[in-house]
C-alpha cells in the first residue's frame, strides 16, 4: 500500500474510534454538488472552526491537507492543498465535501464528517457523527476566511 493511502487510512481509523461527536446528522439536501442551506440556520464561528480544524481529535484537517496556519507542523498531503480554498469554493460546495465528501467521489479517503451510515464503526459510534452540525458550519466558516 502507497504510504500516503496507508497514513490516510490509519488517520481516518483514528478518526472513527476515538472523535466522534455523538449527535445524530442534521437532514440535507444535496443541489448540483453543493448543500446549499446551512446545516442550523446559525452562522459558523470562524475562530471555532479553525480550532476544530486543528484539533487532532476533532476535525483534524490537517492529516491530509496543507493549510496556512505556520504553527502547526505536520501538514498533510494526500487531501488538496487549502490555501485560497475560501477563494476557490463556496460555503455550499464546502459544506458538502465537509458532510459527505463521498457523495462526489465515492473513492475519497476524505470522511464523511456529518453522517451516520458509516461502515466498519464501533458498535458504541453506530449512528453518531464524527462533527456536530454547528461544528461543520464553523469550520466552513474559517476555510471561507482562507482567501488567495
Amino acid at each position: 500500500m502507497p504510504h500516503r493511502m496507508l497514513l490516510a487510512t490509519i488517520t481516518g481509523a483514528v478518526i472513527f474510534s476515538s472523535t466522534i461527536a455523538g449527535v445524530k446528522a442534521h437532514e440535507y439536501t444535496i443541489v448540483d454538488d453543493t448543500i446549499p442551506v446551512s446545516l442550523t440556520g446559525v452562522p459558523g464561528d470562524p475562530v471555532k472552526g479553525k480550532k476544530l480544524a486543528i484539533n487532532r481529535k476533532k476535525g483534524n484537517c490537517l492529516a491530509c491537507h496543507a493549510m496556512p496556519i505556520p504553527e502547526e507542523q505536520f501538514h498533510g498531503e494526500v487531501g488538496p492543498d487549502l490555501h485560497g480554498v475560501g477563494s476557490r469554493m463556496t460555503e455550499a460546495e464546502l459544506r458538502l465535501r465537509l458532510v459527505n465528501s463521498k457523495a462526489l467521489n465515492p473513492d475519497t479517503i476524505m470522511p464523511a464528517f456529518h453522517k451516520v451510515a458509516l461502515n466498519r464503526v464501533l458498535k458504541k459510534f453506530k449512528g453518531k457523527t464524527i462533527l456536530g452540525a454547528q461544528e461543520v458550519e464553523d469550520i466552513i466558516a474559517y476555510l471561507m476566511t482562507i482567501k488567495s
